[in-house]
């Protein structure tokens, strides 16, 4: 029996997650981005109160590693560290768009092999993290920052209809003028995660606790103050 808690602060929506040998068993979610620090401890100890489930029990935690906020990204890793290095316990990392695919995947159902999936984290201004996945989470193209224009995925729309999703996807809304686009409202949860850590559990694919980082896909950049 694997017991894996998953911690997801990446992008505006925080939440976190227990399952059991890659099933859901109770996630708690917060809507506000400008707390993902304050909610998470108590949102810990909550899953505790409410499972039953000691954190000494869990076989591993993991985390979306990013792309996404680099305050969010920072927040969780940290805090899943923490964890880690308290418990004894190995760390899995998960890429954020791979999560959100899962997402959407769920939402198409029975017509997911119809589409290609496209996550997208909006970056600002016309800028997304975007990456390609199948609806098997094969990657068809590397998690990548772009910025948007009308024709920027015409190459993939020639093989597939293609699903978009995430924050980004309403810029590219406006602007796409494909039939083979198709858009969804879906937002991904912890609980999302929950196959994919269950998986990288069963392989030991672990990351170093001492080494890894936040996946940000581009440096961050702060604007010198106004005098």
């Amino acid at each position: 029996m694997a017991l894996i808690l998953q911690i997801d602060t990446a992008t505006e929506n925080a939440s976190i997650c227990i399952s059991r040998n890659g099933i859901p068993l109770l996630s708690l979610q917060s809507a506000d981005q400008k707390n993902h620090g304050s909610f998470l401890q108590p949102a810990i100890q909550n899953l505790i109160n409410e499972t039953g489930i000691n954190l000494r029990e869990l076989d591993a935690i993991a985390v979306t590693e990013g792309p996404g906020s680099y305050t969010g990204l920072r927040v969780g890793l940290a805090s899943a560290k923490g964890l880690c290095y308290a418990l004894q316990k190995p760390l899995i990392t998960i890429n954020t768009l791979k999560v959100m695919a899962v997402s959407a995947i769920k939402e198409k159902g029975n017509t997911a092999k119809d589409f290609w999936f496209v996550p997208m984290i909006d970056a600002r201004r016309m800028e997304v993290f975007t990456a390609i996945y199948d609806h098997n989470l094969l990657v068809i193209e590397i998690p990548k920052a772009k910025i948007l224009d009308n024709s920027i995925f015409n190459d993939f729309f020639n093989s597939k209809k293609l699903n978009f999703s995430g924050s980004g996807s309403a810029k590219f809304k406006v602007i796409c003028q494909n039939e083979n686009a198709d858009f969804t409202n879906t937002k991904h949860q912890a609980e999302d995660m929950s196959a994919l850590a269950f998986n990288a559990l069963e392989e030991k694919k672990f990351a170093d606790l001492a080494y890894c980082e936040p996946f940000y896909l581009k440096a961050f950049y702060s604007p010198p103050p106004k005098k």
